[in-house]
């Protein structure tokens, strides 16, 4: 079994292979200092994000720091169980028959808009994915690894359907916001700065729940299909919890939670997403697992590593015969499988650490980023 990686109130969970940049570390050790910080916890995708880390968990008494959450509060994943037939699948075919879904829905999604988020002032961002690792995929089983495991309604012979979303530019402006007003120093949990903010939190949370059922009901729409969301979790939030006997403040910033019961934790476009069941004790991690498989190249320097060996429609079809819906010549390069680390090793790295048990591991068929040009957070 692999051993955690602890040092004082800072554990990452990794294997003697995974690699993990240095400045991810540093970041993750900055917010161990931060004040009223008890734990933090890197996760095996751990990488740099901007100031702070993303694939990690924080938890502090006392205080929280909407910062370490980020601007896409309620970032997340949801696995949708279609009932389009995977022996037939043609992913040229289902990418044409899809077209674009940047723009808001049109006026006859307003009733639904209405049922599933009424009366929001974000309601015309509803349903549309947003730029950098966003995406909505199309699956096809793989491998069942245990089958008496699998969510009741799944159909090894459908496709899912992945939906990575979260709450656009509502997020993005409570952070704005909260930075103009606060900084980065964080909020004492008692008063009325705390709960606007907690309140705008949640908002937030519906809303990115809400966009990513709008994004799948519009794909399948477009596919003349149905289906039923099997799970929906957010990896960006923020929730009070108990851990080592003490309550607290647990922030997850593309960290998926442990205690939801069934998630998937994805790859790359060009590789497989695996459907895990969290193991029942995971405090050693913060009750939190990796929310794919970390980004190891920054988003500047894609373009050049990748450029002289691939053009951006050889990047439009990948290993497994998928297809890239990307028409942002930018982002086609950014969001290269090459871009990641292999998503097998993060998985293996929570399995040798005790977290998790695989389920079944699913590859791509249609991966949806932009049928234009688009630009968004990561």
């Amino acid at each position: 079994m692999g051993n955690p990686i602890s040092n004082n109130n800072i554990t990452i969970i990794a294997d003697s292979d995974t690699w993990i940049e240095g400045r991810a570390v540093q970041q993750l050790e900055t917010t161990a200092k931060l004040p009223q910080m008890l734990r933090v916890a890197g996760m095996p995708d751990l990488h740099p994000g901007r100031g702070y880390p993303v694939g990690a968990a924080f938890f502090s008494v006392g205080r929280f720091y909407p910062a370490l959450i980020g601007n896409d509060i309620g970032c997340g994943m949801a696995l949708w169980q279609t009932d389009l037939p995977a022996a037939k699948a043609k992913p040229a075919k289902l990418a044409g028959q899809l077209g674009s879904i940047d723009a808001p829905p049109d006026a006859g999604w307003q009733a639904r808009i209405n049922e599933i988020l009424p009366n929001h002032p974000f309601q015309t961002a509803l349903g549309t994915i947003g730029g950098g690792n966003h995406f909505a995929e199309l699956q096809t089983v793989d491998t069942v690894y245990h089958a008496g495991l699998l969510p009741a309604g799944f159909q090894t012979d459908r496709l899912q359907l992945l939906v990575h979303s979260g709450s656009r530019g509502l997020g993005q402006e409570i952070l704005r916001r909260h930075v103009e007003r606060f900084g980065h120093n964080g909020l004492a949990e008692s008063g009325t700065d705390a709960a606007d903010y907690l309140a705008e939190h949640q908002s937030a949370l519906d809303f990115a729940r809400a966009n990513r059922i709008l994004i799948a009901e519009r794909m399948l729409a477009q596919w003349h299909g149905g289906g039923e969301r099997l799970l929906d979790v957010h990896h960006n939030f923020l929730q009070q919890a108990e851990i080592g006997g003490q309550t607290g403040w647990l922030h997850r910033k593309g960290a998926t939670p442990s205690d939801c019961g069934m998630v998937v934790i994805p790859g790359s476009r060009g590789d497989y997403s695996y459907l895990v069941k969290p193991a029942a004790d995971c405090t050693h991690s913060l009750n939190s697992l990796a929310h794919g498989a970390g980004r190891k190249w920054q988003r500047g320097e894609c373009k050049g590593r990748l450029s002289h060996k691939y053009s951006a429609d050889s990047l439009r079809r990948t290993a497994f015969g998928s297809v890239v819906v990307c028409e942002d010549k930018a982002l086609i390069f950014e969001e290269a499988p090459q871009a990641y680390k292999s998503i097998d090793g993060v998985i293996a790295a929570m399995a040798n650490a005790g977290l998790i048990e695989p389920v079944a591991r699913l590859k791509p068929v249609l991966t949806y980023k932009t049928g234009g040009n688009c630009g968004g957070e990561a």
